[in-house]
């Protein structure tokens, strides 16, 4: 049970979910309007915050803005119709952690509730299986958010742009569209524009013909025929020289292109993909990035959230990780321990999931028992920076499974005080895992 802020104009609407939430045992605070939200927010804490997008003196991502200020770890959820599926794309930038499509089924919304107010969600871990052995792994809000937003794009031909740090995994989204799309039976191929040296970059993308240049000998297909019939993703593509920019834009809006070295109009049948970890409008607003190609590009945005904004899902995807390298290497699998999960739970990880899988290889070959404990971490982990403070409070969330209201009163402090301690030292989602 939580105390929920549900923002939305219609009264009618407003008062059957005022309603069925208190019956099922919540608190509920209503807000007809966005300066009653946002006044709402000012006054008091929130386990969960309920909007509508369209207010009558406002628009409802000004409440996401808020509450993501004030509640840096409550679940955002906004309500769209499906018409404004696209909206959903920019709240999830502003900090939403998932969305709901109109009209909202109470008894479906009731579900939702618990699950994202559910201190054990983290036990159900869910995977997105794809070809390969590949998979991606977690129960987080925002990163079923963007599965959802994969979901709605992939049996289209829109073009879509993914972003988020290095280490997210574009890349496996970017399969996960493929794969559940028309074009599913036809190649997949991935660009890492980023690692081709800018004098290659054309004809690795659209290929040569014989006698393009010295030691063009035969004509050699690109990367855009490679794909014909599938997907092509362009990763980093912030990367590109402006001049090749142009001639992807010429492939999105023709869907033609021209070999280096020939005068042939060649088709292009892919479904683009592209993906970045840099800021593509402030490289526009530079001049380093083409403003028309940024618009074609940013059809259909996906913000995959960085390891750090899911901590919870850290312990079972070490798990998969584990096992993905146990097998690979064709060594025996080792059990995670609870030590080893927390520690790693708490840790920052910049790079993401590539760091956390470089980190448990490295533990993988350095070990030899049957397990991974935070012993066999902490010297890859460098110094130690927990204090006593965030020992106590660990303590106490373990011995409460993770209740905060329990975990406060043991402290004999307000749950705003533990919240804002728990954000201090990276505790969020803490403890969710079991041995």
């Amino acid at each position: 049970m939580g105390t929920v802020l549900v923002v939305e104009d219609r009264a009618s609407l407003l008062n059957v979910w005022q309603r069925a939430l208190s019956d099922a045992g919540h608190v509920v605070v209503g807000a007809a309007d966005l300066a009653a939200a946002l006044a709402a927010l000012e006054q008091r804490e929130f386990d969960l915050v309920l909007t509508d997008l369209r207010l009558p003196d406002g628009e409802g991502t000004r409440v996401i803005e808020q509450a993501r200020k004030a509640l840096p770890d409550a679940p955002i959820v906004m309500m769209t119709a499906f018409a404004s599926v696209q909206h959903a794309v920019h709240a999830m930038k502003l900090g939403a952690t998932d969305f709901l499509e109109k009209p909202v089924d109470v008894e479906g919304l009731l579900e939702r509730i618990d699950a994202w107010l559910s201190p054990t969600q983290s036990k159900r871990t869910h995977a997105r299986e794809l070809s390969g052995g590949l998979s991606i792994v977690g129960s987080h809000p925002r990163l079923h958010a963007a599965l959802r937003l994969v979901d709605k794009v992939a049996p289209l031909e829109s073009t879509v742009l993914l972003l988020g740090e290095s280490g997210t995994g574009k890349e496996l989204f970017a399969r996960a569209i493929h794969e559940a799309s028309t074009r599913c039976d036809r190649p997949f191929v991935p660009v890492n524009c980023a690692a081709l040296p800018e004098a290659l970059i054309e004809n690795e993308l659209f290929g040569h013909e014989k006698g393009a240049f010295t030691g063009a000998d035969r004509r050699q297909a690109g990367r855009f025929e490679a794909a014909d019939g599938g997907t092509l993703l362009l990763d980093e593509i912030g990367e590109l020289p402006l001049g090749v920019q142009a001639k992807i834009l010429r492939v999105l809006e023709e869907r033609t292109f021209e070999r280096v070295g020939g005068s042939g109009i060649q088709r292009a049948n892919v479904r683009l993909i592209a993906a970045t970890n840099r800021d593509l409008l402030e490289m526009v607003n530079e001049g380093t990035f083409r403003a028309d190609l940024f618009y074609r590009l940013e059809v259909f945005p996906i913000s995959l959230p960085a390891l750090r904004d899911r901590r919870s899902d850290v312990p079972a995807l070490a798990e998969a990780l584990i096992s993905r390298i146990a097998s690979r290497n064709g060594i025996a699998t080792p059990v995670l321990k609870l030590s080893a999960a927390s520690l790693l739970a708490t840790q920052e990880f910049p790079g993401n999931v590539r760091q956390l899988s470089n980190l448990l290889e490295r533990v993988l070959i350095l070990g030899s028992g049957s397990s991974i404990g935070a012993d066999d971490l902490r010297p890859l982990l460098g110094p130690a920076v927990e204090d006593d403070e965030e020992q106590v409070i660990r303590r106490a969330l373990l011995e409460c499974d993770g209740d905060k209201e329990q975990a406060a009163l043991k402290l004999k402090i307000s749950v705003r005080t533990l919240q804002r301690r728990i954000t201090k030292h990276g505790l969020a989602g803490f403890p969710r895992y079991r041995d």
